[in-house]
């Protein structure tokens, strides 16, 4: 055993009750993630877009979102959407209980993509204007529609240059999915501090979820990285 000849407790490497539940929590945050990350880039896209919009209550209520969610405590988000909106969203079964439409899980992806899409809208927003005016303006004069003109010249021109800084947001992002654990979703955190509890082995499962963590975050940032070196047109510079 490894605790016997070492001292270290690691119960996830030989109890096939830990290490199961431990993997599951694992699966649990990397889906959170994944949904969380396309979601908050989709988020920031069309928001960029109707940032440009002509339409005056569009863009007050796109900015009024932006506040919103970069002006508050993603954990105060959270609780918001949980508790407060979650309490109306419910149903009576038959026998009187009343049951939540909404999982904690899928509010936390909700809760957490918005907070995040809300960065990604600044980014994509700052990316867009770094596109030369004479681009869009060469777009228009060969009979690109505003929407068109957006989704196949000046959006991908943008997305190269947000690229090193919605690896940023991206990163925190991944980082800020462990206060899921506030409303008791299975993640890492939270599966890490049941086995703690029973097997009292803190040291050990907070270095396993350090070095996790840093693993997901590098995995990222390396993929990001390619993907960012991959969309490089040799000699553009925005400027």
């Amino acid at each position: 055993m490894l605790h016997e000849t070492s001292g270290i407790k690691l119960t996830i490497f030989y109890d096939a009750f830990d290490r199961a539940r431990f993997f599951n929590g694992f699966l649990t945050s990397v889906r959170l993630m994944a949904v969380c990350l396309v979601a908050s880039v989709v988020i920031g896209v069309v928001g960029a877009w109707i940032q440009g919009s002509r339409l005056r209550v569009l863009r007050l209520i796109t900015q009024g979102y932006i506040q919103f969610f970069r002006n508050t405590p993603p954990l105060v988000q959270l609780y918001f959407f949980y508790f407060a909106l979650g309490s109306y969203l419910k149903l009576t079964t038959g026998n009187g209980i009343a049951v939540p439409i909404v999982s904690n899980f899928t509010w936390a992806a909700i809760c957490l993509s918005f907070y995040a899409g809300a960065f990604n809208v600044e980014i994509f927003r700052a990316g867009i204007e770094a596109v030369p005016r004479e681009t869009l303006e060469a777009a228009e004069s060969l009979g690109y529609s505003r929407l068109k003109a957006y989704a196949y010249v000046i959006l991908p021109l943008a997305f190269r240059i947000s690229l090193p800084a919605l690896n940023n947001n991206l990163v925190n992002l991944i980082k800020t999915t462990t206060i899921a654990y506030a409303i008791a979703v299975p993640e890492m955190l939270y599966v890490a501090n049941q086995i703690w509890s029973d097997e009292s082995n803190v040291p050990e499962m907070m270095n396993v979820l350090l070095i996790t963590y840093v693993s997901l975050v590098g995995i990222l940032v390396w993929v990001m990285g390619r993907w960012e070196r991959g969309l490089r047109i040799p000699g553009y510079s925005p400027a």
